[in-house]
């Protein structure tokens, strides 16, 4: 894929209409009656019947199909604390992909706060709007807290997606992964590189997943998390290890599984060769990887390798999840969105990347065949089963576990709505891009 311009992607949100969202009704507005029933007098009566009954908000409002997308900008993507007007163009993009891939509605909401104590209180304010909220782009260690409060103090469901997007999408790769190198998920051998949002919320997930917390050494830009350090927070306590290890390269000598979350160049071909047979190695920092894809490759040939970027195979990409996620949420109307319902989406990622890829998935991206293996342990983001398979696996669980306020009761039915709801979208993309 040729590299984006500053020129292109400005061009691309400037042109025509500003920004990349806009709102369309979803009334007819033709005739003086039309308007009547929209506004004055007519509007009256889903207000008092939602006066008396407020789950009537989701019968005649939008609310159950509308997510906020939070941000206060202090961790926007690799740009790091931009400011909450800076980090608008990704807040927009993110409402794209979710209506895109999810046909979930979104009002993008730059908070100027770095006080979390504060966002969760506008979050709470703003909440009846919404159907769901989407943290994005909060630093840690402020994002744990206003996630861990929102969720004890709301109704609906709250997700930051730094932290669970990207542990949910890799955990599915990791599924594959061990499946595919032979290791089992009990006996593995562990190295975080990276102590932020990310690389805890992953780490918990792969603890749900079997592995033992004992196995995962956590390495953060002073070293090894470990008894001998005074300086760490509550989180970073969660992880420390009682091995004698002080530096990464220490660490990951016969480890089974590399997570990076950092920044580049931090594993050299020296520590890869260095690692057990088979590795796996995620190495996830943005633009550029821990170790270079190619270099990786050059120094293992028993590999199985990821990055998050889309120019390589196994890209874990952050879109395989969160519009899935709330789908399967909203439509069940969830009030959260549990560990449950988090190994649900990454057990269907995985499952997903076992079966016979589309022709159409193919074509898009301009390849030959695609099949489960070391070049594909996790679904292309073009892949029009995305959102049958994991909104439905996602909505099961909270029925499961008792957090849906309505029941789906025929999942069949449930699929093949999902199927439609955006298969033609989805496909036009997928037709666009193969030109």
């Amino acid at each position: 894929m040729a590299k984006v311009t500053k020129e292109e992607a400005l061009k691309y949100h400037s042109r025509c209409r500003q920004g990349k969202v806009e709102v369309i009704p979803t009334k007819p507005y033709f005739t003086q009656r039309d308007l009547s029933l929209a506004y004055t007098p007519g509007v009256a009566y889903p207000c008092l019947e939602i006066e008396k009954n407020p789950h009537d908000a989701y019968n005649y409002t939008a609310k159950g199909n509308l997510v906020a997308v939070i941000s206060n900008g202090t961790a926007v993507l690799g740009l790091g604390d931009i400011g909450a007007l800076a980090g608008k163009p990704v807040m927009e993009g993110k409402g794209l992909l979710f209506k895109v891939f999810a046909d979930v509605d979104v009002f993008d909401i730059e908070v100027d706060e770095k006080d979390p104590e504060k966002v969760i209180e506008f979050c709470r304010q703003i909440a009846p709007t919404f159907g769901g909220i989407n943290l994005e782009d909060i630093k840690a260690p402020e994002c744990f807290e206003v996630e861990t409060e929102l969720k004890k103090i709301l109704d609906i469901p709250v997700f930051h997606d730094d932290q669970h997007g990207t542990a949910i999408i890799s955990a599915a790769g990791l599924i594959n992964a061990l499946e595919i190198t032979g290791k089992k998920v009990e006996e593995i051998k562990m190295v975080v590189c990276g102590a932020g949002a990310a690389a805890i919320s992953c780490s918990r997930l792969y603890v749900s997943l079997g592995i033992r917390k004992e196995n995962i050494v956590m390495v953060d830009s002073k070293g090894v998390i470990n008894k001998k350090r005074t300086d760490l927070n509550k989180y970073k306590q969660e992880f420390i290890t009682d091995r004698d290890l002080d530096t990464l390269a220490q660490a990951v000598k016969d480890s089974d599984l590399f997570l990076g979350l950092s920044a580049a160049k931090m594993l050299s071909r020296e520590m890869l060769a260095s690692m057990a047979d088979n590795p796996i190695v995620f190495a996830m920092a943005n633009p550029d990887p821990e170790i270079d894809y190619e270099d990786a490759m050059a120094t293992r040939k028993d590999l199985v390798f990821a990055t998050g970027r889309s120019d390589y195979p196994n890209q874990v990409n952050n879109v395989l999840g969160f519009p899935f996620i709330f789908r399967g949420a909203l439509d069940c109307l969830a009030t959260t969105i549990n560990e449950e319902m988090k190994l649900a989406a990454a057990k269907a990622l995985a499952a997903l990347t076992k079966e016979p890829v589309p022709e159409c998935v193919v074509k898009a991206y301009n390849i030959d065949k695609l099949e489960f293996g070391r070049d594909y342990i996790i679904p292309k983001p073009l892949d029009p089963r995305l959102l049958p398979k994991v909104a439905s696996a996602v909505a099961k669980a909270a029925v499961e576990t008792g957090v849906a306020r309505h029941i789906i009761r025929d999942w069949d039915a449930y699929e093949k709505c999902l199927a439609e709801r955006t298969g033609e979208h989805i496909k036009r993309i997928g037709d666009i891009s193969a030109l």
